[in-house]
């Protein structure tokens, strides 16, 4: 597809997009020369913006008797102390994260990196690669470099080390230790100020990397409000001078520019909306808050399908939207604002949707790109978790639905001990229903141990894909909270474009590949665009006590020269333990098409399967008459978890491939490759037992 016929599909794509796109330019370019006369706030102004006649009396101004209950307020500390001391092991685990960041220790999407304690960080530096970005006027730097991946410095600035330390400032006991977090918060926020001038460097690059660094710094600052570290002049007036700017410089930079704007935008507004609302005096604030309030409930409406999925194409986006949008809500609450009763229904949805894919272990599968991207990591996560959203949802909004595992550490923190109380007043809920999320794409069959998510819908992004993958009809089955059929994930954005487009292909997924040709056309030049050409959908959803029926298809295909048809039903059979799949063709002319299962690690062989196996496989419904002499068993040879056996003429092998469980993170594993060489119609039938 040339650059006139992209942008033409982007355009019948997002109808209206690009003349929106172009008003909002416009509406940047006046942001931004607006930005360039407006007045720095400097001392004085920030002395007369807090009502202080000296810098000394800041303090007292800005951080002591502060309205409002966020939950970083230093009132809210014994509440939230209360529901840590309930939760085993909470309080060891902030401990952890608050010594981490004082070491200066960082785990940069799976590489460690160690500063030291007291000493500076080298924040412009890619660890991998070992490039520095210059520190130079942001319009003349070169963000996007072969080799170099700007997420990984942009890991570093958006500064949650300052929130993991004021989680120890607030768990620690010590009175000693306490203020050793306080010292690292003023020297580690000093350090980043001096190192990144406002518009210089890669960290004032991205608008959303300079949001949710604000949002940090600004939670990270009313922490430690009672410290007498954070309440010296010589550190408060700079760093609130630094909040007006950030929040300035968001408020210029809006990323609203596109077509469809995306979880970017929502990051900006949700900075805004932090720091003006625990920093009210600043001289913007008020402004800034009421646009970002009135941004984000536009865009829950935009980026939120009614159903509750995320309008990305992504269940990892999924999970960093919902934090999005959560904080919001909470600091909202807390000081007094409403987002409006559509804004929390909405949200409300997304922790359903989130629930409803989630399997017992707390893993979602990666459909889509997973950047393993977080907003309040108050504790460690693994980029596929998703599992302590559902309770979070069931104590925000009072969901006896959601009452799922146990009360989280990031429910602890941001509700307090409120939000525990709640929690435990409900009854648990009631085990997880199939359910389809056409709007999203999303389909969930679940029942017997098995949880298999499948992606059939549009392109995400109204149909821009920029997190979209060729991953129409493929899906993820868990057994037991364990993935044993995976998504091979992400790998990489910019740092290889040939691995990022090699993760985005049709061959990288648990689908059926016809002549070698992708669904979609992947642009070598494009890596966050891939429009609409396969049209999935849902033909039928019927799920059952004893058997979930799923049927969908794609037209991805009938752009060929000899036009193909793919559709393919699943059919979950709870009483055999086993998921029976079937591709059909239809179309004219010879086809080589290929199929393949990907695994998440190497720990596959072929084996015949056993008389029970067989016996149960041959009784699922639509199963084929006969199987290959030889199946894939899945999972540990002393504790193997599935056979998939194959209809007779699929001639099943492995070979080696590559997963990626989380941004950054590839390794190696095996892929079940099969298919065959034939005229349409045809069915290309599997089985896959469980334990």
């Amino acid at each position: 597809m040339g650059t006139l016929g992209y942008y033409s599909t982007i355009a019948r794509l997002a109808p209206g997009g690009f003349a929106r796109g172009m008003a909002r330019r416009v509406q940047g370019v006046a942001r931004q020369a607006l930005y360039r006369r407006r007045e720095r706030l400097e001392e004085p102004r920030l002395l007369e913006a807090f009502g202080a006649a000296t810098a000394e009396e800041l303090a007292e101004r800005a951080l002591s008797s502060r309205p409002g209950g966020a939950w970083c307020e230093v009132r809210q500390r014994a509440s939230v102390l209360e529901a840590l001391a309930e939760l085993p092991g909470a309080q060891q685990r902030a401990l952890e994260r608050a010594r981490a960041a004082l070491r200066g220790e960082y785990d940069v999407f799976g590489t460690q990196v160690c500063f030291g304690e007291g000493q500076p960080i080298d924040w412009s530096r890619d660890p991998v690669s070992g490039y520095r970005y210059p520190v130079l006027p942001v319009e003349q730097l070169r963000v996007e470099r072969p080799g170099v991946d700007p997420k990984f410095p942009w890991v570093l600035g958006r500064l949650d080390c300052l929130v993991a330390l004021g989680q120890g400032y607030w768990v620690e006991r010590g009175e000693e230790a306490r203020r050793g977090f306080a010292r690292a918060f003023v020297t580690r926020t000093l350090d980043f100020l001096q190192a990144n001038p406002v518009g210089q460097g890669i960290h004032w690059t991205c608008g959303m990397e300079v949001a949710l660094r604000a949002a940090n710094l600004a939670q990270a600052l009313v922490m430690f409000s009672d410290a007498p570290e954070a309440r010296r002049p010589e550190f408060l007036v700079p760093v609130l001078e630094s909040l007006a700017e950030h929040t300035a410089w968001v408020e210029a930079h809006l990323e609203d520019k596109g077509a469809v704007p995306n979880n970017h935008l929502v990051s900006n507004y949700v900075g805004l909306l932090v720091a003006g609302l625990l920093f009210p005096e600043l001289p913007d604030a008020p402004r800034q808050v009421a646009r970002a309030v009135a941004g984000l409930r536009t865009q829950m409406a935009a980026q939120v399908h009614p159903e509750g999925t995320s309008f990305e194409g992504s269940v990892p986006y999924h999970r960093l939207s919902v934090e999005l949008f959560t904080l919001a809500l909470v600091v909202a609450r807390g000081q007094g604002v409403d987002l409006g009763a559509p804004y929390a229904a909405r949200l409300h949805r997304m922790y359903e949707a989130s629930r409803a894919w989630t399997s017992e272990r707390g893993l979602a599968p990666q459909v889509g790109d997973n950047d393993s991207g977080r907003v309040f990591p108050l504790q460690e996560r693994e980029p596929r978790e998703q599992g302590y959203l559902a309770p979070l949802g069931a104590a925000l909004f009072g969901d006896a639905k959601l009452a799922e595992g146990p009360f989280p550490d990031e429910a602890a923190w941001l509700l307090g001990l409120s939000g525990l109380e709640s929690f435990r007043a409900l009854p648990a809920a009631r085990p997880a229903d199939s359910v389809s999320y056409p709007a999203g794409g999303f389909h969930v069959l679940r029942g017997a141990g098995a949880v298999v998510t499948v992606s059939a819908g549009p392109q995400g992004q109204h149909g821009v894909g920029g997190h979209s993958h060729n991953d129409k009809l493929s899906f993820e089955l868990h057994l037991h909270g364990r993935p044993v059929i995976v998504d091979p994930g992400t790998g990489t954005y910019t740092r290889e474009p040939a691995m990022r487009n090699a993760f985005r292909s049709t061959a990288m997924h648990n689908t059926l590949e016809v002549d070698g040709v992708e669904q979609a056309p992947l642009e070598p030049g494009r890596l966050f665009a891939l429009p609409e050409a396969a049209r999935a959908r849902v033909q039928v959803f019927q799920p059952g006590a004893e058997l979930d029926r799923l049927t969908v298809r794609h037209d991805g295909y009938r752009a060929l020269a000899s036009p193909v048809g793919v559709e393919r039903t699943f059919v979950l059979d709870k009483r055999e333990r086993a998921l029976g799949v079937t591709d059909a063709l239809v179309g004219v002319g010879l086809h080589d098409l290929k199929g393949r299962i990907h695994l998440p690690d190497r720990e596959a062989r072929m084996r015949a399967p056993t008389p029970e196996q067989l016996a149960r496989a041959l009784r699922v419904p639509e199963a084929p008459k006969g199987f290959e002499a030889m199946g894939v068993e899945l999972g540990p040879a002393e504790a193997p978890q599935a056979l998939v056996l194959f209809a007779a003429g699929l001639e099943p092998r492995l070979e080696p491939s590559r997963y990626s469980p989380g941004y950054g993170l590839v390794v190696a594993s095996q892929v079940v490759l099969f298919g065959v060489r034939v005229s349409p119609p045809v069915w290309l039938r599997w089985v896959v037992v469980f334990n």
